[in-house]
């Protein structure tokens, strides 16, 4: 059979009682805070924060990755403006300009 005598003494007993109790009571503590509603909602907007700061890296990369590709249709690495291509398009802008420009003063006139 096991020996379950115990050879502390009451002094020393007390005094694990008390550090437990100290260790519980520290435990309870943290509990509390934990389930505070400060805390749950603190901890409900960080997450949101740090989802949405991930969501607009994420966005911002691809603008500036879409941006760069629009830019090196138009500019070569040099930095020189691509002539074949901008003539284009410029044409275009100011024709759809000229169009909407001409729409405008029909409708009013």
């Amino acid at each position: 059979m096991a020996d379950t005598s115990d050879t502390r003494t009451p002094a020393q007993i007390e005094a694990d009682i008390r550090r437990r109790r100290e260790v519980l009571a520290e435990t309870l503590d943290e509990i509390g805070v934990r389930v505070h509603p400060k805390t749950i909602v603190g901890d409900a907007k960080a997450k949101v924060v740090s989802h949405i700061d991930h969501t607009l890296g994420r966005a911002y990369v691809g603008v500036n990755r879409a941006v760069s590709d629009v830019r090196a249709q138009f500019v070569d690495e040099e930095g020189a403006p691509r002539l074949e291509r901008v003539v284009p398009v410029a044409l275009v802008v100011v024709g759809v300009v000229g169009l909407l420009t001409l729409g405008t003063r029909r409708r009013k006139g």
